[in-house]
C-alpha cells in the first residue's frame, strides 16, 4: 500500500510503499487488550510493604519469664499480637505482578494498532525533521501544521535524529518514541502518530517484518 510522504512544512514530498503488516493487519481487540494488560502489569512496581515479624526491630529477649507472672506467655515483642510487632499477611514488595506474552503475539498487536491508526488517518509520515531546528517554539509551530496540539500526539524519530526529541520536552500533549521501544500502550495512549520515513525501516529491522 502506498502512502503520501510529507515534508516538515506539510507539503507532499512523494509516496512510499508501506510494509503490509503496518497497514493491513486485521484489528484484533482481544490481542491488543492482552498486550496492553501485559505491558501495564510489567511496569507495575509493588511499593506497598508491611514488615513481618522477622523484619521489625527488637524482640531479641523474652519479655518476661514463662511462668509465675500470671500473664500470658510470650516469646517476643515482634509477634503480630503486639503493638509495633510484625504484620500477618500484609502487602509485600516481593509480590510479582509480571505477565508474559510471546514475541509474535506482541508484534501482531503492535501492527494491529498501527493498521487501525492508518485506517483512521491518525498517522502521518514525514520525510525528515532535520530542518526544523532545535528550539521548542520552532517545533510547536511545525507540529501545528500536522495536528491540533490540544490532542495527544507522539513523534517517532529515527535514531539519527533522536537528539531533536529534546526540543519537544516542554510541549504539552506531545511525546516522542524510539523505533526500538514502540509498544501497544504508547500507540494507544496518543491519538496522533507522526513518524519519520527512515524510522519505518528501523521498525522493519527491529521487528523483523
Amino acid at each position: 500500500m502506498k502512502v503520501d510522504i510529507l515534508n516538515y512544512k506539510n507539503e507532499k514530498a512523494g509516496t512510499m510503499e508501506m510494509p503490509e503488516l503496518m497497514v493491513a493487519t486485521r484489528w484484533n481487540p482481544d490481542l491488543v487488550h492482552q498486550a496492553l494488560v501485559t505491558h501495564l502489569a510489567n511496569k507495575r512496581d509493588p511499593w506497598a510493604h508491611a514488615k513481618g515479624r522477622s523484619e521489625v526491630r527488637g524482640g531479641g529477649k523474652k519479655p518476661w519469664k514463662q511462668k509465675g507472672t500470671g500473664r500470658a506467655r510470650h516469646g517476643s515483642i515482634r509477634s503480630p499480637l503486639w503493638k509495633g510487632g510484625g504484620v500477618t499477611h500484609g502487602p509485600s514488595k516481593d509480590r510479582d505482578f509480571s505477565k508474559k506474552i510471546n514475541k509474535k503475539m506482541k508484534r501482531i498487536a503492535i501492527f494491529s494498532v498501527f493498521s487501525k491508526k492508518f485506517a483512521d488517518n491518525n498517522i502521518t509520515v514525514v520525510d525528515s525533521f532535520a530542518k526544523v531546528g532545535t528550539k521548542t517554539k520552532e517545533w510547536a509551530d511545525a507540529l501545528r501544521k500536522f495536528v491540533d496540539l490540544r490532542s495527544k500526539t507522539v513523534v517517532i524519530f529515527s535514531t539519527e535524529n533522536r537528539q531533536l526529541s529534546l526540543a519537544l520536552g516542554n510541549i504539552k500533549n506531545v511525546d516522542t518514541l524510539n523505533p526500538a521501544s514502540i509498544n501497544v500502550y504508547d500507540l494507544m495512549k496518543y491519538k496522533n502518530v507522526i513518524i519519520e520515513q527512515s524510522a519505518i525501516a528501523e521498525i522493519e529491522q527491529h521487528y523483523k517484518i
